[in-house]
């Protein structure tokens, strides 16, 4: 199944390549590393320039692709190609660009307050903001997390550390798609081929996840959300994990679809939403224990979706439309044209309406 928010040249451990996605990304895979253990910070120097030079600042970078957009407080945050992080003051009608120090894609974001936020993207890297999105710090890429993970499988079984060995000598290739923090310290990122690392101190230290995930065929991890103090994993061929005791562990749930799930919707009403491949979307009502699908009437993907601020729903197609419930996710209607263009991310404005960003850069779309 197509990764949904851009595709790499990534290898995975034990061999299976990555297939071609839809949202074209310029990533390039970076192979041929030896980088094992302690060695990584030593030899931090040779990782791939993208991810030593910072953002090029350009009047383009307003139409660039964008692949995810958040609200922090009032602002609107939207990131995407080679770094590209826009900032919105007036709830999506104009845009400005922000300093970062890569030029990787990102393709997820995150804010737990007006100031506080992660991003996440390709080569495995991992930003942090502590002022609402104007500049940014380097809190891990593919180099240390691939240090991270060897020193991690080292003692474990044969199987684990001939994989975390591979992972290293790729280099750092392999994108995260998805985070998900439930306060300042706390969070878990996840990406291709079972990538997940977690924080408890603010991304000053990851450390990680994929040793204790039941996924032994390294499927790929889409979407990760916080639901009444359980953590939610969904990803490829219906993968669907839930943990109960903050990421310590995680058990697999009874998949009620065997085709990948792109994005989970968290609903303050304690709705789960699971939506994918063609136009599947799953609710339950019950964290997890049993799903029922929702007719979407849209036979294209599901790229992302939201909350607003009244608690209607709203779901963004791979085609940029809109499908809206206002019955907590019951059904679902059609919204309008929407963006009318690939799309990817959704985020909620200040004033009630709907920011998505696009491969075409931002969109503000009024609901009716």
């Amino acid at each position: 199944m197509a990764p949904p928010r851009g595709a790499c040249g990534a290898s995975p451990p034990g061999g299976r390549r990555w297939r071609t996605g839809r949202a074209g990304s310029a990533a390039a895979a970076w192979l041929g590393w030896a980088l094992i253990g302690a060695q990584a910070s030593a030899l931090a120097a040779e990782a791939p320039a993208v991810l030593r030079e910072s953002a090029v600042a350009s009047a383009k970078a307003l139409g660039a692709a964008t692949l995810a957009v958040a609200r922090a407080g009032n602002r609107l945050v939207a990131a995407g190609e080679r770094g590209t992080v826009l900032l919105s003051d007036d709830a999506g009608t104009s845009w400005r660009q922000a300093r970062v120090p890569v030029q990787v894609s990102l393709t997820a974001l995150r804010f737990v307050d007006a100031r506080t936020g992660w991003a996440a993207g390709h080569l495995g890297t991992i930003l942090k903001t502590e002022d609402g999105g104007e500049s940014w710090v380097l809190q891990l890429d593919g180099v240390r997390a691939a240090a991270l993970w060897a020193a991690a499988a080292q003692g474990g079984d044969e199987r684990a550390q001939r994989l975390a060995q591979q992972l290293v000598e790729e280099g750092p290739d392999k994108p995260f798609f998805d985070l998900e923090f439930v306060d300042a310290q706390r969070g878990i990122a996840v990406g291709a081929y079972n990538l997940a690392f977690a924080t408890s101190d603010g991304g000053r230290t990851w450390t990680p996840l994929s040793a204790r995930l039941p996924n032994p065929r390294s499927l790929h991890l889409y979407a990760v959300r916080a639901l009444q103090g359980k953590l939610f994993i969904a990803g490829e061929q219906g993968l669907l994990l839930r943990s109960d005791d903050g990421g310590a562990s995680f058990a697999p749930l009874a998949s009620p679809y065997k085709g990948s799930f792109f994005g989970l919707l968290a609903a303050r009403s304690g709705t789960l939403i699971a939506h994918g491949l063609r136009g599947n979307v799953f609710r339950s009502t019950d964290l997890g224990a049993s799903w029922q699908k929702i007719e979407s009437g849209v036979p294209v993907s599901i790229s992302a979706a939201a909350e607003l601020d009244g608690g209607a729903l709203v779901l963004l197609t791979q085609t940029g439309e809109l499908l809206t419930s206002r019955d907590d996710g019951r059904s679902f209607t059609r919204s309008g044209p929407g963006a009318a263009v690939p799309a990817a991310g959704l985020a909620v404005t200040a004033d009630g309406q709907v920011a998505v960003a696009s491969l075409r850069g931002m969109r503000r779309v009024a609901l009716p």
